[in-house]
């Protein structure tokens, strides 16, 4: 049973599209990064429908954000990963994991880890749950009690960077051709594979599938064809185009990996580090509240000086123990000095709140250095475009050792969105860790 509560100290914003964070606080009091080395990550995207309006009659009405988060558990333990929080939002949940993140959408998920994990071993589980516990159609079992029944998938996308030390790996992640084999005999028609780059140097390869024609709505016969218009089409600033009387939708990924990290950049993520910054704030922003303190003068004269709160409130409490409470998460691994990393490091700023209103981010700093982030981001409000009101995502995630350093960027946020283009947003994250 994973035990996920909502933090004392979050605050949910008065908008119903906000989305909304657990901790699985068990998990993170015992997690130990000191081996997750290999910072290139497996990345597996399952379709099980075109998109989130198009799930199919038997699927469950949210399809699979109707399964909960302890299902996943048991796919997410023969992947050797464990959830560590959860952000939730109308659209899109994002899983932050111990060992990267995963994101769970009506009619798709997408499943990103790192280190030494067993990627692949789960995706027999993640169709099996696709058919069990989000309803959609399965033809390879007689029933959905046959632990064989597996939801057809619609695509299925599997990628990697070559890793640094694949002679680490498990499972079928030996190498490429291993991987290629077991996701052939796993899905019913295989899938092509591909590689790009040196093969004496960084490579990336790719499988992917066609989409499934049995899940594929049916060609308009020709005869329809012949007898109908040509439908206007419109080409928008940023590069989309659709046509007049068809659905339309912007649906583009922009990836970024990065090695041999800037040393001075990459110190960010070391916690040393970063405590050493959340304490230089911390004694900056209890100045500042002192002085208002003083000048404050019916507070001084509710209350002594010895019962001053530093933060600015006349209220009785125990400062010691907060003051305690505060240092402990500002030395240790975990959430709070997530957070700081992601303000100080300008990763809050690549969609920052003052344009993207509803936006959150759920970040974890490891130790003795590592760092994870999920951000949902909901569109803002516009009514120009289709993708107004969507939902959308990025996670970074953060290797900084000497040797053998590594940062991920992704996101599904249309580029030139609010007048960002995609060439702003690549500047602003490389910048990041440059």
């Amino acid at each position: 049973m994973v035990n996920l509560s909502v933090p004392k100290n979050y605050t949910f914003s008065p908008s119903s599209a906000t989305p909304h964070l657990t901790i699985n606080h068990d998990v993170a009091a015992d997690l130990d990064s000191s081996n997750a080395f290999e910072g290139p990550e497996k990345l597996l995207e399952v379709w099980f429908a075109s998109g989130p309006t198009a799930l199919p009659s038997s699927a469950a009405p949210n399809g699979l954000k109707s399964v909960p988060a302890d299902t996943w558990v048991g796919m997410l333990d023969m992947v050797n990963c464990k959830i560590l929080s959860v952000l939730e939002s109308d659209d899109v949940d994002a899983y932050l994991l111990s060992e990267s993140s995963m994101f769970v959408f009506p009619h798709k998920l997408i499943l990103k880890t790192c280190g030494t994990t067993t990627l692949l071993l789960g995706l027999q589980r993640l169709l099996h749950i696709a058919a069990v516990n989000a309803g959609f159609p399965f033809h390879n079992a007689n029933s959905v009690n046959d632990v064989r029944a597996a939801a057809t998938p619609y695509r299925v996308f599997y990628s990697r960077k070559n890793f640094l030390f694949p002679d680490q790996q498990k499972g079928p992640h030996r190498s490429w051709k291993q991987e290629v084999k077991y996701l052939d005999d796993t899905l019913e028609g295989g899938g092509s594979a591909y590689m790009v780059g040196k093969m004496n140097g960084d490579h990336w390869y790719l499988y992917i599938t066609s989409p499934n024609q049995t899940l594929t709505p049916p060609l308009t016969p020709d005869s329809e064809i012949n007898c109908q218009p040509t439908p206007a089409m419109t080409i928008s600033s940023n590069g989309g185009s659709s046509a007049g009387g068809s659905y339309s939708q912007n649906d583009e990924t922009l990836e970024i990996l990065m090695t041999d990290l800037d040393p001075e950049n990459a110190k960010q993520f070391f916690l040393s580090h970063a405590s050493a910054v959340a304490s230089d704030k911390l004694a900056a922003e209890a100045k500042i509240a002192r002085k208002k303190a003083q000048d404050s003068i019916d507070c001084l004269t509710a209350a002594t000086p010895e019962e001053i709160d530093v933060f600015g409130h006349c209220e009785d409490g125990d400062f010691e123990t907060a003051k305690a409470e505060v240092t402990e998460e500002l030395t240790t691994e975990g959430h709070a000095l997530g957070s700081v990393v992601s303000e100080s490091c300008g990763l809050n700023d690549v969609y920052p709140t003052s344009v993207y209103p509803d936006a959150r981010v759920d970040s974890y700093l490891f130790s003795p250095c590592g760092f994870s982030a999920n951000g949902v981001v909901p569109a803002p409000p516009s009514g120009e475009d289709d993708t107004a009101g969507a939902t959308h995502y990025f996670t970074v995630h953060v290797t900084p050792e000497p040797g053998f350093s590594f940062a991920s960027f992704e996101t599904n946020v249309p580029g030139g969105q609010k007048g960002r283009t995609t060439a702003e947003i690549i500047e602003h994250v490389v910048n990041i860790f440059r």
